[in-house]
């Protein structure tokens, strides 16, 4: 054991990382595409107009 204090340097900190505005928007863009998708498979299969048209 030693009474010594061992003075180091702090490890930098690395900032997160981001990830670009462009693939954010077409990560947006695809995400409403597919729940359009979604929506107009879900009515094509079970042939239900939600009430509309009746």
């Amino acid at each position: 054991m030693s009474n010594v204090i061992k003075f180091e340097r702090p490890k930098p900190v690395k900032p997160p990382r981001q990830t670009p505005p462009w693939l954010r928007k077409a990560a947006i863009v695809a995400a409403i595409i597919a729940a359009f998708v979604l929506a107009w498979f879900y009515f094509t299969i079970t042939g239900n107009s939600a009430g509309l048209g009746q």
